[in-house]
């Protein structure tokens, strides 16, 4: 409400905001429904609950829609009103081994533990623009256009051993002791500030902008040169994760629920003067949703973290800057009356001006 002390006040900032809801509420495209978005737009739904930090698809959807599109608005709008919601119960941990998996790939072995999953993806086709979807065209000669029946398959292919088991077994991964944040650190309680519990920075990661995550891990590989460091990615899943709570009378686990996530590991080839070069590392990353970019970015950032010190300014810029409600707040506000601040500076080159003091730059010879 920064504008209401300015020519037009309050009066201008609801006649804004009545343009907006104008614009929306009679557009000559019909109103696209709940059910529509989360159908035809799940990799944003799915960004929405991601950075959100609250898994539930209508309202994601419900917040995209009211943000015309715009992700980091629509995250904004579901931390609100997650915020105005109770908080019930504590989610049991959960082992990620138990995801059943709709889409597996392991990059780093050609036939590893378990089958390849390429599920649903678009990572293998041609980048073809489609100006008008048509409706899908009968199957197999029928006529009522459903698809052809999906081959059955072992259950057990959807929950396969992990690729780092593999490398366990082999004894090439650095082990390292449990970690000592228990609980967890909520980043939803209250900031994490380096140095930080890998707890916190994992889950600031988890609720981070794709955008930035993803552009602060490509600046993190690359050399002084621009010369990529070598990368290699383990294994990336996407799939369904019980959600269990504890039973207020019985004090037993029940299983309320599930959700999907995106989980990936990476894989560093070790090569310090203090680290075991006869070893891999691992680094993780799980994130709501199905979000192979950003669970991609987080691995290999958790991973550098650990290489290069938590204390350093890797993980400060992780903490700090990665936040799309943060940093989009932050450039928001320049949107906002900054009158007095900048008369200020103006007077202030005007005094200068006036007494005489010199323009030249500092350090160069005015003789």
């Amino acid at each position: 409400m920064g504008y209401s002390g300015a020519r037009g006040g309050l009066d201008a900032i609801l006649a804004a905001e009545r343009l907006v809801r104008e614009a929306r509420d009679h557009a000559p495209a019909p109103w696209v429904s709940t059910e529509q978005i989360t159908a035809r737009f799940r990799l944003a739904v799915d960004r929405v609950q991601g950075e959100a930090g609250l898994y539930h698809e209508p309202t994601a959807a419900d917040a995209f829609r009211q943000a015309e599109g715009d992700v980091v608005e629509a995250a904004h709008l579901v931390r609100a009103h997650r915020s105005t919601l109770p908080r019930l119960a504590v989610s049991e941990p959960v082992d990620p081994d138990e995801m059943v998996v709709l889409r597996r790939i392991v990059p780093a072995h050609r036939t590893p533990d378990g089958p390849q999953l390429l599920g649903r993806t678009t990572d293998y086709t041609g980048r073809m623009l489609e100006r008008a979807p048509e409706p899908p065209a009968p199957v197999d000669g029928s006529s009522n256009g459903s698809a052809p029946r999906a081959p059955q398959q072992d259950p057990g292919q959807r929950r396969p051993a992990r690729f780092s088991a593999f490398l366990r077994k082999l004894d090439l991964l650095v082990e390292h002791p449990p970690p000592a944040d228990d609980p967890p650190f909520d980043v939803t309680r209250r900031p994490a500030r380096p140095p930080a519990p890998r707890s916190a920075v994992l889950a600031s990661m988890a609720r981070a902008e794709t955008g930035a995550l993803v552009g602060l891990w490509y600046r993190s590989i690359l050399g002084p040169d621009g010369d990529v460091h070598e990368v290699t990615l383990g294994e990336v899943r996407h799939g369904y994760l019980p959600l269990r709570v504890r039973h207020p009378h019985t004090g037993n686990p029940v299983e309320i629920g599930r959700f999907r996530a995106t989980e990936t590991e990476a894989i560093e080839d070790l090569d310090g003067a203090d680290e075991d070069r006869t070893r891999f590392d691992v680094g993780y990353g799980l994130c709501f949703g199905h979000n192979e970019r950003k669970a991609i970015a987080m691995a290999n950032l958790d991973i550098a973290c650990r290489r290069f010190g938590r204390t350093g300014p890797l993980e400060q810029l992780l903490l700090l800057t990665t936040d799309g409600l943060d940093s989009a707040g932050f450039l928001e506000h320049l949107k906002l009356p900054h009158y007095v601040t900048f008369r200020s500076m103006v007077e202030r080159k005007q005094a200068m001006r006036a007494t005489g003091v010199a323009t030249e730059p500092p350090g160069r010879d005015c003789r």
